[in-house]
């Protein structure tokens, strides 16, 4: 699951009122936060994206995966690895892409046009992509579905982005076995699912009706190699590898993703580091006088009147969060990663030396952008 979405952009103004004149921002998107907030300091600390600021240690790539395209072998490879890390029975039943974005937007196209619901609030490039698809979509809100209401596929994300609500996997497979018995599918988009390994459905891959996408990106910390897994019974999964082409992931990506998904020791560690690193997160938000209501390992959601004037003031000491249009009160956190921007988004927040003032933690960042520069 890729980090932009209209349900989930922010709209950024720099010093204006929420919405005047303002463009929609992905996460992640520094020149535009150049852009709305012009006298910000740099660096930027960028906190827009749930995104690992630990990412794993690129090795040593093989000269030839630069001067050649991909082989067979080396898909094949990167198919096992990534069975493996993610508990899939059979390589068969994985199709990778540059991006889960990427079968997001080819799932849809190899199904009949249906009918589609789509867990929300939302990643809204699950609905976007498949009405463009031609399948009716609707939206539904919460999570508890009845099993009789009869859609073609239902797509959940799990854990949720923003806020982190999480099914548990006997409740996702008994929607995948109704959603089968019909003819139909379940698609959970499994992107923040890295943490929790137990909560995952990946290991149910292969079973009828169930689609599991997952993120690489994310967890590993390297966005930028764009590379997404689907997890389908055999059939699917073959489609979606057809769909997607030959050498669909770059020969430098296959090599370096096959070693990060094999190492299971960086990934046993990296779990504790990130469940540290968000523990020391709430208590610095909570420290302010926020209140999270929400999230993963990986970022978390806070709910306060003020999210606005907060989003503008963090974005004035050069600090860039996620901002919501379908909720003005949320306002959602990434992870720092140097110390220097853990000292940064301390001192914006205002809760080093103001410790006790509660919900009026807030007035203070304004007045704090010159000593977090």
């Amino acid at each position: 699951m890729a980090e932009d979405g209209t349900a989930t952009k922010p709209r950024v103004t720099g010093g204006g009122g929420a919405g005047e004149g303002g463009v929609l921002l992905h996460g992640g998107d520094l020149d535009g936060a150049r852009t709305a907030f012009p006298a910000a300091p740099e660096p930027w600390v960028d906190l827009s994206t749930g995104i690992n600021p630990w990412p794993y240690p690129l090795p040593a790539v093989p000269p030839q995966a630069w001067t050649r395209l991909p082989g067979r072998a080396e898909e094949e490879a990167l198919r096992v690895a990534a069975a493996a890390c993610y508990g899939a029975p059979l390589a068969e039943l994985v199709a990778a892409a540059s991006g889960s974005q990427a079968l997001i937007q080819l799932l849809p196209r190899l199904l009949p046009p249906g009918r589609v619901a789509v867990i929300e609030p939302t990643y809204a490039e699950h609905a976007r992509c498949w009405s463009l698809a031609g399948h009716e979509v609707r939206s539904v809100e919460g999570t508890d579905i009845p099993i009789t209401d009869a859609v073609d596929v239902l797509v959940m994300v799990n854990p949720n982005n923003p806020d982190g609500r999480l099914l548990p996997p006997e409740r996702l497979l008994e929607l995948a076995a109704a959603q089968a018995a019909r003819g139909g599918w379940l698609v959970v988009d499994e992107a923040f699912a890295d943490m929790e390994p137990e909560q995952s459905v990946a290991r149910f891959a292969g079973r009828p009706g169930l689609v599991v996408l997952r993120s690489f990106g994310k967890f590993f910390g390297l966005a930028g190699l764009r590379l997404g897994i689907a997890l389908a019974p055999a059939g699917l999964a073959r489609a979606l590898r057809d769909a997607a082409g030959p050498w669909a992931v770059s020969g430098p990506g296959l090599s370096i993703a096959t070693a990060a998904f094999a190492d299971g020791e960086w990934i046993a560690r990296t779990r504790g580091k990130l469940d540290d690193a968000m523990a020391r997160l709430r208590r610095l938000l909570s420290d302010a006088g926020l209140t999270v209501v929400g999230g993963t390992a990986l970022f978390c959601l806070i709910e306060d009147r003020r999210a606005p004037d907060l989003y503008r003031a963090l974005g004035e000491a050069g600090i860039l969060v996620r901002r919501f249009d379908r909720r003005q009160d949320w306002l959602r956190f990434g992870l720092p990663g140097p110390e220097e921007a853990w000292q940064r988004l301390g001192v914006a927040l205002g809760s080093h030396g103001n410790r006790g003032q509660g919900g009026d933690k807030v007035g203070t960042i304004q007045s704090s952008k010159k000593s977090a520069s």
